[in-house]
């Protein structure tokens, strides 16, 4: 049995924040693996004509792990097309590998979200919850809402991350306006954006 973090997302770019939080998930959670899973069409957010697609953003979480052995890209979600759901990525994970133990992980903010999620008892059945403490989204706050919204069902696992003001949208801006992303993704991710003029 394995121990495995999913962390889902965007990942219009991808870029530290997003490793440093998959990096202490595994480290505080004894995780073996974290997978990075990139949506092909977010259900909730309209990426607009900034998104330079899904094999795309594919390419750049793989460019982004690279030299990490915790950390992997798993593809379910760009080969299924479509509006991408969590229980549907979690379900198919759970049957690939019914033995391993599967744990969600996602910032508080999103958290306080969870009761108005697509089947959100089923997530709970299918998962863990891992949830990074954030500012606004305290973990008496979340445990909470949590418990009042899935009485007993709910039991997450907290952990800290570093405070990082690193956004993709702010990455994306900062491409447009001809600024150094340098030190907010990593190296070849930035060189692939170059070399590919993405987000231009």
């Amino acid at each position: 049995m394995a121990r495995v973090g999913i962390l889902g997302g965007t990942f219009n770019p991808p870029h530290l924040a997003h490793l440093v939080c998959a990096s202490e998930a595994a480290s505080q959670l004894d995780l073996d693996r974290v997978l990075l899973t990139p949506v092909a069409l977010a259900p909730h957010k309209d990426t607009g004509d900034v998104d330079p697609g899904p094999e795309e953003r594919l390419r750049l979480c793989r460019l982004a792990i690279q030299g990490d052995e915790r950390l992997d890209v798993c593809d379910v979600e760009v080969r299924r097309g479509g509006p991408s759901y969590t229980v549907d990525t979690l379900r198919e994970l759970h049957a690939r590998t019914p033995e391993d133990d599967l744990t969600f992980i996602l910032g508080g903010d999103i958290a306080l979200g969870l009761p108005s999620w697509h089947e959100p008892e089923a997530v709970l059945a299918l998962a863990t919850l891992a949830v990074a403490e954030r500012h606004g989204a305290e973990r008496r706050d979340v445990a909470a809402r949590l418990e009042e919204s899935f009485p007993g069902s709910a039991s997450p696992r907290f952990f800290d991350m570093p405070r990082l003001d690193i956004s993709s949208s702010q990455i994306r801006r900062r491409i447009v306006e001809g600024r150094s992303i340098r030190y907010l993704v990593p190296d070849p991710v930035a060189e692939h954006i170059a070399r590919r003029k993405l987000y231009r």
